[in-house]
């Protein structure tokens, strides 16, 4: 499951796409001109996690080839696309809250179509979700997402060939249940790229999906009945995807998948890769010799440099990793690499061996502890954060309290926390929901609690230090009667609530934000220009989520240096 979760993204930024405007033609054969039209105007609403991003990226650019232009707002959009999230159960609230205003909005301009996709969209499901969501026009699983242009009737005999030439997705079975097989993901990724087809939501930050589905057992997870099993892309196609990132611009790269260090074991052995004799330390074993992983692709990657000889791509990283998956070749490239950075996303999820079972991780405490030490030793003062999930089937206090320990032991950077709730379609529903309501509320409010009390004692050993900061936005600051509100959080659970910044660097400047190569939020002062610029930073404040400072220099970066 991809975390640093998204709950809601904001719209894909917009591009301008001035309507084909006829050319001046002679009075007299005026009338033979076929007559101008546009093509419908598109919004893509995302949520969920950062694959649903880099899918959206990848509609959002089939629709732009196919001559639709975006729409500022869902209100005034022709097509809407809605990727959704069914990991958490507020997401998928969401979308079914916004089922009768998508109605009148469809009353209130006809034609107007509306397409749900992602992982609430899972074929043994298919059925009923007309009545979930009945403002829906189109339902498409992850899978189907490169037939969207076609499905919507938007390809014609002058579209792209790829457009046209789409393959209709097929399924599989796993655990008695129809999914979708993602087995041609791969394919239609390197056709999209090939048409310029991914419109990418930053000039300053890429996606780079590596791998589709998953393989694993959680029963609380529905992605492996949403997303199929797991795909790998071929690695030569990934390979040539991360030097044309690197030959537009693009700072920093995160490589996508849902256990994104599983990658390659699904690929055929190849005698370039006989030096790979990697064996899986938990879980299900795997035939991994001489087939490309993950820590072959880093170092393949940080390969591609510049004419100085440094990382064409500043800032390497990968989210998410699972503990079966974290081998020892992987934790070597995180250290040897320049690129990399020094940050690692590895869920945990409880604290107790009973509870891991129940939620079918399949490791124990130990085992993830022994990785963490050993990745640690390679990689000195790397940043982890991780998922938790309290209230789970059949968790007493004393479990609960075994994960608070785990917290104060293991001193998490940052904890992505959230109370269970029951997901349709998952293995868990065969358990008891035995763990009240307000049980879980205060267990979630006692953990948060906790980590913010480690937060902020890891972020205060920053203070004073000089880091690099890639900054990445403008960001407008939230006000409370007029005054700077400084204990504001953005929908991510990240602090905004800083002193104001604009106008503190100097005539011009604004507030800004940016992080650091340890995935260190930073708020700092500076001209808007400095956005996409990597720039150093001393830091005067430090708050459980966020760093605050001051440029030291009078120079920006357009590569981050190698440490921080």
């Amino acid at each position: 499951m991809t975390s640093q979760r998204i709950e809601e993204l904001a719209p894909l930024p917009v591009q301008t796409h001035a309507l084909r405007q006829a050319p001046v033609v002679d009075p007299d054969v005026a009338e033979f001109r076929p007559e101008s039209h546009s093509m419908p105007s598109f919004f893509v609403w995302t949520l969920g996690c950062q694959m649903n991003q880099s899918d959206s990226e990848e509609m959002a650019g089939q629709l732009l080839a196919a001559g639709c232009g975006r729409a500022t707002a869902m209100e005034t959009a022709d097509i809407i696309v809605i990727n959704t999230c069914a990991v958490r159960e507020h997401a998928e609230a969401k979308v079914i809250g916004r089922q009768g205003m998508l109605a009148d909005l469809k009353k209130s301009r006809p034609g107007t179509r509306v397409v749900l996709t992602g992982c609430a969209v899972r074929e043994a499901e298919r059925a009923g979700l007309a009545k979930r969501f009945p403002a829906v026009d189109m339902f498409l699983r992850p899978d189907e997402e490169p037939e969207l242009a076609l499905r919507l009737g938007l390809v014609s005999a002058q579209a792209p060939i790829g457009l046209q030439t789409v393959a209709t997705a097929a399924t599989t079975v796993v655990a008695g249940r129809s999914v979708s097989a993602a087995d041609r993901l791969a394919a239609s990724r390197a056709a999209a790229l090939a048409e310029s087809r991914v419109a990418r939501s930053s000039t300053i930050s890429a996606w780079l999906p590596i791998v589709y589905g998953c393989d694993k057992t959680c029963t609380y997870c529905i992605v492996p009945f949403s997303r199929g099993p797991e795909r790998s892309r071929p690695f030569d196609d990934i390979l040539a995807e991360a030097r044309e990132i690197a030959a537009a611009g693009f700072q920093e790269l995160t490589l996508l998948g849902q256990n994104v260090n599983s990658y390659g074991h699904d690929l055929p052995a190849e005698a370039r890769f006989g030096h790979i004799r990697t064996e899986r330390s938990a879980g299900r074993r795997l035939d991994l010799v001489s087939r490309p992983d993950l820590a072959e692709l880093l170092c393949a990657i940080d390969g591609i440099r510049d004419a100085d000889g440094r990382p064409a791509i500043s800032r390497l990283r990968f989210i998410t990793s699972h503990p079966w998956d974290l081998s020892d070749r992987l934790i070597e490239a995180m250290a040897s690499c320049d690129s990399v950075t020094e940050h690692l996303h590895l869920p945990i999820q409880s604290g107790d061996d009973a509870m891991l079972q129940r939620m079918g991780r399949q490791y124990t405490v130990a085992h993830y502890r022994e990785r963490l030490e050993r990745i640690r030793s390679a990689v000195p003062g790397i940043a982890v954060s991780t998922d938790v999930i309290v209230g789970f089937c059949g968790e007493t206090e004393e479990q609960f309290q075994a994960t608070l320990q785990a917290l104060r032991d293991i001193r998490f950077d940052t904890v992505f926390a959230a109370a269970y709730s029951p997901r349709p379609g998952t293995p868990a529903l065969r358990m008891a929901d035995d763990v009240p309501a307000d049980v879980k509320r205060r267990r979630l409010n006692e953990l948060l609690s906790v980590q913010q009390g480690i937060g902020l004692e890891l972020n205060r050993a920053w203070l004073g230090r000089d880091v690099d900061v890639l900054v990445e936005r403008v960001t407008p600051q939230r006000r409370v009667n007029g005054a700077v509100d400084e204990d504001a959080t953005d929908d991510d659970g990240e602090s905004v609530g800083v002193p104001s910044l604009a106008g503190s660097a100097g005539e011009g400047s604004v507030a800004l934000a940016g992080r650091t190569r340890h995935n260190k939020l930073v708020h700092l002062a500076g001209r808007p220009e400095l956005v996409g610029r990597s720039v150093r930073v001393r830091v005067e404040f430090a708050g459980p989520f966020a760093l605050r400072g001051r440029v030291v220099d009078g120079t920006a970066q357009t590569h981050a240096s190698a440490a921080s």
